[in-house]
């Protein structure tokens, strides 16, 4: 079997991120229940936004999950304390305020899990720091809504104890607090926007940048282990891109792309497949092996090309936004079934 690299931390970051997508799901469970509780018109107005923030976000970690490569399960500690809050959440033991309480130490958990997943990769190599790029929309819009949440707790919880109105100056403490935090984060916190999922030009470009990151880092290396394990990477991203791709991006663009290109990025696969079983054979200490993957890069950068210049061209002339967007959807659920296929998928041991 083919190694990857640091199996044991990288499988570590995978069942992180499929806990804090399990999380991503109570969350958004959570504000739909919320919104039926007959708040106020401020606050439901604010938890609409927290909602539409999340569902977004829920796709953004799908994509993250999809590009990383791995499938796992959530740690079954998580699993057990999500099955908990859920059940306090549809019933009627928790007072609104102990559920909006709730609800922000589940913020605070996932502004934790994405800041600790961040430092990881800062550990484990360059393609993963590449592939959990878009976390940190999620982990800075999270810390946001934590500093909103602070304020509906305020209001919440003087209603709970005295039947009255909270000074609504909170809100402005709560402004202040937000305006700290996008200073603090720059750009990152402007990153979302009313889009479902990114189309499927930028999920494409994703993978894309990800395999060009290992060929770097294997060219750059001198140890027969670490370039084996980084040539495990390639071959399984590489498999299960191009599988996607034609089970999905393809017959899609072929009516207004032609058949003669369209042929041509099917071929560039098949032979880009070929060349990956050949090095395979290969010992990572043998002569021919950097020169084969060479060899394997120069294929991949023309195809990369192509698909770049012409086939994304002909998706921006053809295909709507929102058509764009839901290949995007399909394309990545299209790699996670592939991933699942393969193997590529991770127990939860921790």
């Amino acid at each position: 079997m083919v190694a990857t690299l640091d199996d044991t931390k990288r499988n570590a970051i995978a069942i992180k991120l499929a806990s804090m997508k399990a999380v991503q799901q109570l969350i958004i469970e959570n504000e739909q229940l919320l919104l039926k509780q007959g708040l106020d018109t401020e606050i439901a107005e604010r938890i609409r936004d927290f909602l539409k923030d999340d569902e977004k976000n829920l796709g953004i970690l799908e994509t993250v999950i999809g590009q990383y490569g791995i499938q796992a399960e959530p740690k079954q500690t998580i699993q057990q304390m999500i099955e908990t809050v859920r059940k306090f959440f549809q019933g009627s033991e928790l007072s609104l305020y102990e559920k909006v309480f709730q609800h922000e130490l589940l913020k605070h958990q996932q502004a934790m899990t994405g800041v600790i997943i961040h430092k990881a990769a800062q550990k484990v190599g360059a393609d993963v720091m590449l592939a959990i790029g878009p976390l940190n929309t999620v982990n800075f819009e999270n810390r946001a809504h934590q500093e909103q949440l602070k304020g509906v707790l305020e209001i919440l919880g003087v209603r709970e104890l005295t039947g009255q109105d909270a000074d609504q100056g909170i809100w402005a403490r709560v402004q202040d607090a937000m305006a700290a935090v996008s200073g603090v984060v720059g750009s990152a916190v402007t990153q979302s926007s009313d889009k479902k999922d990114m189309n499927i030009q930028d999920a494409i470009r994703l993978d894309h940048g990800k395999v060009n990151t290992l060929f770097t880092e294997l060219l750059q290396s001198n140890n027969p282990q670490k370039i084996q394990e980084y040539f495990g990477q390639i071959f399984k991203d590489l498999t299960v891109h191009a599988e996607a791709e034609e089970e999905v991006v393809y017959p899609r663009v072929r009516p207004f792309y032609g058949q003669d290109n369209t042929q041509e990025l099917f071929d560039e696969q098949a032979e880009m497949k070929r060349v990956l079983e050949e090095i395979k054979a290969l010992s990572p200490s043998s002569s021919q092996f950097k020169d084969k993957v060479r060899q394997l890069m120069e294929a991949v950068g023309d195809h990369i090309r192509q698909e770049e210049s012409t086939m994304f061209a002909a998706i921006r002339n053809n295909l709507s936004s929102d058509q764009s967007e839901q290949l995007a959807t399909q394309f990545k659920a299209a790699k996670t079934r592939i991933q699942e296929k393969l193997g590529v998928v991770s127990e939860s041991k921790m």
